[in-house]
């Protein structure tokens, strides 16, 4: 009797042990509970290194997340919606551009907020955007010599 009793209990305390560690997990990847969120959307030239889930960040704080990527058949940019905490009030001249944590990194979504008084509300679309830079590109224009628009 007193085996089956520890048995139990080494098992309940291995099963709150689970759940814990699936609880952190969720809250450290950003898919738990979704809390009150505001969506807005971005077109780019380019969103090479960023799918859903990929952070959105603004001054190196992540404040939201990539919801979804698709491409435009009329204009050829890539449609990027994405939430930011409802907290966080985007100035209407808001800038988002894709960043890179660093040469090896990954890629991130950057909100730079302007200085205008008056909000963008949520859904709308934020105009000024830059999209992602290849690094295999910028290494080939180095070695090549050639750069794009310089007069020399």
């Amino acid at each position: 009797m007193a085996n089956q009793t520890t048995e139990v209990l080494v098992g309940g305390v291995v099963l709150a042990a689970a759940v814990g560690f699936f609880a952190y997990a969720a809250q450290v990847t950003g898919s738990g509970p979704a809390g009150a969120v505001s969506n807005y959307k971005a077109s780019f030239g380019s969103v090479e290194g960023v799918t859903v889930g990929t952070d959105v960040r603004m001054s190196g704080v992540k404040v939201g997340t990539v919801t979804a990527l698709s491409l435009n058949p009329q204009t050829f940019l890539a449609d990027t919606s994405f939430s930011v905490d409802k907290n966080i009030r985007l100035p209407e001249d808001t800038s988002v551009l894709i960043s890179s944590e660093g040469l090896l990194g990954g890629s991130f979504v950057e909100l730079l907020p302007g200085g205008s008084p008056f909000e963008l509300e949520p859904g709308a679309e934020i105009e000024d955007t830059q999209s992602s830079v290849s690094l295999i590109t910028l290494l080939l224009r180095f070695v090549s010599g050639s750069v794009e628009g310089s007069t020399q």
